[in-house]
């Protein structure tokens, strides 16, 4: 699935005068002062910004199906592929179709730093300060060869709260979902987790 861009994830905070102009629209009388309308309001709000969280699962919020490469494909075609889509990465399939690794441009960075990750920046220098492409040395190479592998996947039913904990301590910006054989269903990226997140706002 996919998600319409949010636009706006700040998190709002309320004024005496909203508080006030709330009260006064609620009939009958509230014998409730603005500060503790505004707490109880405040609790209630994460309270159910959390539920929401844990309710929603990575079959509510994945894109479907998952754009992958084969590990045996060549990586002048896999960022071919990884460009033409706009994608930073994919998932790998080996040929039984399951998810054997994944691909993306850390992995390309990595191979060009000769094991030791170099930013953009740090390319584009070099390029501009010396002769040839250092892209040239992932010729001849194919996807096997540079993924990062095992892949972290998870099932249909993890829940929105465990992927943000999995992006955070795995330091991964995408999470193939598989099924019960390892094959992939889709993917949730860390955009797919914002928008969401955002959504539940």
């Amino acid at each position: 699935m996919s998600h319409p861009p949010a636009a706006c994830c700040t998190t709002i905070e309320l004024a005496d005068a909203d508080v006030l102009a709330a009260m006064k629209e609620i009939q009958g009388y509230i014998d409730i002062s603005t500060g503790d309308f505004r707490e109880v309001f405040q609790v209630a709000y994460n309270h159910a910004l959390r539920r929401l969280r844990e309710s929603l699962r990575a079959q509510d919020i994945m894109v479907c199906p998952a754009q992958c490469v084969s590990e045996d494909m060549d990586l002048i075609q896999a960022a071919t592929f990884l460009a033409d889509k706009g994608f930073s990465g994919a998932p790998v399939v080996n040929a039984e179709g399951k998810v054997a690794g994944v691909l993306s441009e850390k992995d390309f960075l990595a191979r060009m730093g000769m094991g030791t990750p170099l930013t953009f920046m740090q390319i584009v220098a070099h390029c501009l300060t010396h002769k040839g492409c250092m892209a040239m040395s992932l010729r001849n190479h194919c996807v096997r060869e540079i993924m990062t592998a095992p892949a972290i996947t998870a099932g249909l039913e993890i829940t929105m709260g465990a992927i943000a904990a999995l992006f955070v301590d795995r330091r991964i910006n995408r999470l193939p979902i598989v099924d019960a054989e390892g094959r992939p269903i889709g993917i949730v990226t860390r955009t797919d987790l914002v928008q969401s997140y955002c959504l539940t706002r």
